[in-house]
């Protein structure tokens, strides 16, 4: 016998040897085999079918061997070592390895390094998309529009349409200078028109960079019907005549920078402080209100501009906003001057076109919650000195400036389904409808002018809402004044129903009354009626 043979039959003796402890250990891991079957189960490596079958053969074949076993598999080992083949399975030192004792051990491996592929290729796929030339979409929100992430730059886009059907019929009466009814017209009007919106298509970026928060705003407005050259631009009244063009009105282009200790400042053309929160508050935002001209519609109705408060206009301006602490927040910004504008007509009012100082504008605002019951407060200011006034009953040497006042407060507060709005302003100089419209009187006078609104709106469903709102503007005559014709007043009253198809289409019902009284006998009124959609997205 060679030395080589010999070895092979020593080794497979101490291997026999040593059989019997590992026939122990066996027996003492045969819970350990179990649980292995039971994780393998729950991970879906093993179907149910397969978990008890393998169960079953462990059960059957783990008992722990007699000693005649335990010869037959030191007679095996032998066997082994002389290249001689058995039936059955083969034991090597110790315990059989069954086969499903060895299908099971094939699972485990197979289930650690589909384990370690999944690891690594979720680690490849943050990486990827840690990459800055990899753009992301968030999570879409209805009405917040449409988020991309392209590296440190975020971009949203965002924007409505609208169009409505409004059909118009005056309640007769005499012309009031400065008046926003449409009454003394004496003709009913039908108009395919904008609301109080025209479109939008409003364009956000924003970023960080050496700790400043960084966004730049670009809104672009056009409207439906045909646009026409005047005074207000892209909102002067329309051209509904052939080969016509719609009005694009690119009122928002701003920067902002600022970090949440130190607060905001904003540079370019965005919506003034002054009556912005009673414009964004108002619910004919989403329908039509009063028209102002519905035979020739222009970008927008009126809403309830005029009718409540002074519109608030997109200005020029660079402003400041406060960090936000236990829900206040001040904001205070120096803005473009705006001239005297003489509305009324025939020479009924002082005009201007000098301006040494900016128009400063300010506001202080508390968002607070409790319970059910969720609001804003808000109290602001306007003032700007207007220089070389002229008018008709100002001598044309003269040298006439006026310093214009006002301010405002409102509240806006949410009840579960219900919600209120109320808000008031005064001001001296200041005009109505328009900032400065017919705000000094032709001798070079200030008027004083005062409005409020107030509004309730209740969500009957998920879908459904009605709105109910009532408003007035007073202007009031200078001292040494008698203009008769002049408006005294304008007011208006208007329902509504909202109903959301979905989250992007609402369809809108409404119906406005408006009435405007001059300082003399002449009053108009109109009556108006609405119909159409607006969609956000």
């Amino acid at each position: 016998m060679s030395a080589r043979r010999l070895a092979r039959i020593g080794a497979a003796l101490v291997m026999g040897a040593t059989g019997a402890s590992m026939l122990d250990v066996a027996v003492a891991r045969a819970d350990e085999y179990t649980d292995l079957l039971d994780i393998l189960l729950m991970k879906g490596n093993l179907t149910q079918a397969e978990h008890d079958g393998l169960l079953a053969k462990h059960l059957h074949h783990g008992h722990v061997p007699s000693p005649r076993a335990a010869r037959v598999a030191a007679s095996r080992q032998v066997a082994v070592a002389h290249h001689t083949e058995l039936p059955g399975p083969v034991v090597i030192g110790g315990p059989t390895l069954d086969p499903s004792v060895l299908q099971a051990r094939q699972a485990a491996a197979s289930a650690a390094d589909s384990a370690r592929m999944a690891q690594a290729a979720m680690l490849s796929t943050q990486s990827a998309l840690d990459n800055g030339s990899v753009v992301r979409v968030d999570k879409y929100v209805a009405g917040k529009g449409l988020t991309f992430r392209a590296g440190p730059i975020d971009i949203n886009l965002s924007g409505f349409i609208n169009g409505f059907y409004t059909y118009n019929s005056p309640a007769g009466g005499m012309p009031v200078a400065g008046g926003v009814s449409t009454g003394a017209s004496g003709f009913d009007s039908s108009a395919v028109r904008n609301g109080l919106l025209p479109a939008g298509l409003i364009l956000k970026l924003k970023t960080t960079q050496s700790g400043i928060d960084l966004n730049a705003v670009l809104g672009m407005y056009p409207g439906i019907d045909n646009a026409k050259n005047g005074a207000f631009n892209a909102n002067t009244g329309g051209s509904p005549v052939g080969l016509g063009t719609a009005g694009l009105d690119f009122r928002q282009v701003y920067i902002t920078a600022g970090t949440k200790s130190f607060g905001t400042v904003k540079i370019g053309r965005d919506l003034a402080i002054f009556g912005g929160d009673a414009i964004l508050s108002d619910a004919t935002l989403l329908s039509v209100g009063s028209t102002g001209s519905n035979a020739s519609p222009g970008n927008t109705s009126l809403g309830r501009i005029g009718v409540g408060y002074v519109y608030a206009d997109w200005i020029p301006q660079i402003s400041y906003a406060s960090p936000v602490i236990a829900g206040v927040q001040a904001t205070v910004g120096v803005l473009q001057p705006l001239d005297e504008f003489n509305f009324a007509g025939g020479g009924l009012s002082a005009e201007s076109t000098q301006h040494s100082s900016p128009m400063v504008q300010g506001k202080l605002t508390y968002d607070f919650k409790a319970g059910d019951l969720a609001g804003r407060i808000w109290a602001g200011f306007l003032t700007q000195h207007q220089q070389a006034l002229t008018g008709t009953d100002i001598p044309a040497t003269a040298k006439r400036g006026a310093t214009v006042e006002a301010g405002e407060i409102g509240a806006k507060l949410t009840y579960g389904p219900a919600q209120a709005v109320a808000y008031y302003y005064r001001g001296s100089g200041l005009g109505t409808t328009g900032l400065f419209f017919d705000g000094i009187a032709a001798n070079g006078r200030k008027r004083d002018s005062e409005g409020y609104y107030v509004q309730g709106m209740y969500n009957v469903t998920g879908k459904l809402k009605l709105v109910g709102s009532y408003g007035v503007s007073n202007l009031y005559q200078a001292p040494g004044e008698n203009s008769t014709l002049l408006v005294r007043r304008n007011e208006s009253e208007i329902g509504a129903v909202y109903y959301s198809l979905t989250d992007w289409l609402n369809l809108v019902g409404e119906y406005a009354h408006t009435q405007s009284d001059a300082h003399g006998p002449n009053s108009a009124s109109d009556n108006t009626a609405s119909g159409g959609a607006i969609l956000l997205f």
